[in-house]
């Protein structure tokens, strides 16, 4: 049975949960369809590029989410409070490390030949962003960069481990870790 939705939103959410569990490169058009329970026509009525469109598509809502979310709080904010904030949103966006990183399994891939720019730019961001919070916090340029660097780095190690050794506990702990590594340096 089909699955009926009005909103392109939906379809992005749907579409996103099968590369996240299939990968690009397995997520054929067919595997979409089945396990998103939309028709045809529907996918293609909202991405009418096919698969690379839906790709694009989830990787600007993504992307979105973390500008908005986390880069620009950490870019404009009050340096502590947008570095506290990065902690818990990355918590609840990766749902405690049970959610891959659907961007890094992208990078992982010959998928980031398709996506060099946005790939490239959201972890370089993230980095960027992270290291201009320290750094008006206090902490000297080259440090707050390797430690943005490491945390960034950290996370993405985090969600590779905690799927692979099927242990939820993994992400939190290195979260922690992570944030008190951080904290340490901003007093």
């Amino acid at each position: 049975m089909t699955r009926t939705i009005f909103e392109k939103s939906d379809a992005i959410t749907l579409v996103s949960e099968v590369f996240r569990e299939l990968g690009y490169e397995g997520a054929s058009m067919s595997n979409i369809k089945a396990r998103t329970k939309l028709s045809k026509g529907s996918l293609y009525h909202f991405f009418p590029g096919g698969k690379e469109e839906m790709a694009a598509e989830i990787m600007a809502n993504i992307d979105a989410w973390f500008v908005n979310e986390m880069f620009k709080p950490l870019e404009k904010g009050e340096p502590r409070a947008a570095i506290a904030r990065m902690w818990e949103m990355t918590d609840a966006y990766f749902r405690s490390g049970r959610r891959i990183c659907l961007i890094g399994a992208f990078a992982l891939d010959e998928t980031r030949d398709r996506f060099p720019g946005v790939i490239e730019g959201y972890f370089k961001r993230w980095i960027a962003a992270l290291a201009g919070a320290m750094m008006r916090a206090g902490v000297e340029a080259l440090e707050a960069h390797e430690l943005a660097e490491e945390a960034v780095v950290g996370i993405q190690g985090a969600l590779t481990l905690t799927r692979a050794l099927q242990d939820d506990e993994i992400f939190g702990r290195m979260l922690q870790r992570l944030r008190r590594r951080v904290e340490t340096r901003l007093q």
